[in-house]
């Protein structure tokens, strides 16, 4: 997971300030998420999912496809 946070990061040609303004904390802590020094929560890691247009399952490394998944609309009988 470590190393695919720091890969949509420099993917996008971002800092790590300018993801740790976007998630609301220190830069020294966004850095620790992506050396694998702290655990990355779950809030936190869904939040970047959102930021990168990605699944949760993608940064977790549960899969290699980097796109969403599709919503499925509830239907009601």
């Amino acid at each position: 997971m470590y190393v695919r946070i720091r890969q949509l990061r420099e993917d996008n040609d971002l800092t790590q300030q300018t993801v740790a303004d976007y998630l609301y904390c220190d830069q020294s802590l966004y850095s620790k998420y992506e050396r694998g020094i702290r655990d990355v929560p779950v809030g936190i890691v869904v939040k970047l999912a959102k930021f990168y247009g990605t699944s949760t399952d993608y940064i977790l490394g549960l899969t290699n496809v980097k796109e969403p998944y599709k919503r499925v609309s509830e239907k009601t009988h």
